[in-house]
Order: C-alpha cells, then structure tokens, then sequence
C-alpha cells in the first residue's frame, strides 16, 4: 500500500485530478479507450468537479460506478445520478456513462444483465475506490451473506448484494474479481476514523476487511477533515 496524506481535501482533490488525468491519458494512448469506475457517495464529489473540468479526451472513456443501489436513475440515491450531475458536465460530458441499473428487472436479473454490458468494459484502467469505516467498499460489505460469492473467482462482473443493515437498499456491486483487473487503483478517504480504518484493514483478511484484497499495489489518498 503507497498511502499519501495530505494537508487539506483541497489538496488531496487537486493531486488525484492529476495521477487520474496521467493515467486515463497513458490508458487512452495505448489502446485508444479508457474504462474508468468511480465510487459513489458523498466524498467523491469534490473530485468529479475538478476532473469535470479537465482536458481529457473524453469521448474515448467509459465511466460507470463501483457499486449501485437498486433504485431509479433520477433518485436522489442514484451513483449514476451523482456521476451524471457532478463528472459529466463541461468537457467531461462527452464521456460514456454506463448505469448499473435496469428498469423493470429485479436485482438478479439485473445483476446477470449488467454482467455483461460490464465484461465488454473490462479489464479497468483506472479505479477509484472509496471506504467505510467498516472496511467495506464498493459494495462488498462484511458479513453480507453474499460477499463470498462476490469475492470469489467463479463470481461474474456484477453481482447482487444486501446489506446486513437493512435500512440500506439492496444493490448491485461490481465484484472483487472485475475490480481486480484494474491497472491504476486509488482508495480516497478522508477522516481520522478512516485512516485507522485503512491501517487496521491491511493486518485482516478480506472476509472481515473487503478493502485490503486491493491494498496491495493501491495509492491510498488521505487526509484528515
């Protein structure tokens, strides 16, 4: 794990718009494409500002989340919706944006479906990964009764997933498998809590820690609030 602190989020944000715009750049002048999968929530936001604005040839990179709740594209709960509303705008617009949800499907079929809209779009070129403080990410959450499955090297590109907190909408995640193919992987996290989180996960195994099975070659961007 290479972990970098930083003094300000600000600071963070404007260094990861750099290495991301490095790296989609080498990707996208190799193969002539860019697969890039960004997290949701609330931290990445920030960050899909600055690299809205970012000269990169965007037409040629697909952009789709880690992980998705299974709710309407327009719900205020929606990654697709956050990505949509905060990355793709200005220069940025010009990226294909791939939704992990299908209309009308339930979250299995929806799950198989997105399986293989998602295979055409690997391996990843350039991963962002976010954290809790429960060491889950994406959405591979400890003790959810599918997470074996999820991590496992039989499980397809997207699979479907509860979590053990059943206010939490069920979901759909890509899997341990599709998000090891990344060649350039960032964990951003922010918060004294997180950092502890992070150090403590790298001593566990992925069963109890999901985020430390892609620690090993990652860059781990933190600072405190």
């Amino acid at each position: 794990m290479n972990f970098l602190s930083y003094k300000s989020v600000k600071d963070l944000m404007r260094t990861l718009v750099k290495d991301v715009k490095l790296d989609l750049e080498q990707a996208i002048k190799h193969k002539n494409t860019a697969t890039f999968v960004v997290p949701g929530g609330t931290t990445p936001g920030p960050l899909f500002d600055l690299l809205s604005t970012t000269d990169i040839e965007w037409n040629k990179v697909t952009v789709f989340s880690t992980d998705e709740r299974w709710v309407e594209t327009d719900s205020p709960r929606s990654n697709f919706g956050l990505i949509k509303r905060r990355l793709l705008k200005g220069p940025a617009s010009n990226a294909n944006l791939l939704a992990l949800f299908q209309k009308n499907k339930n979250l299995i079929d929806g799950a198989h479906s997105l399986s293989k809209s998602v295979s055409k779009h690997l391996p990843i070129d350039v991963l962002i990964l976010g954290m809790g403080t429960d060491m889950h990410t994406a959405s591979l959450f400890p003790n959810a009764e599918e997470l074996i499955f999820a991590q496992s090297i039989n499980a397809p590109a997207v699979v479907p997933i509860i979590p053990t907190n059943r206010s939490l909408e069920p979901r759909v995640t890509l899997s341990a498998k599709s998000l090891e193919t990344a060649f350039k992987t960032h964990v951003l996290v922010i918060g004294d809590d997180k950092k502890v989180a992070i150090k403590k996960a790298v001593t566990l195994e992925p069963s109890s820690a999901p985020i430390s099975q892609f620690l090993n070659n990652a860059f781990v961007h933190w600072c405190s609030k």
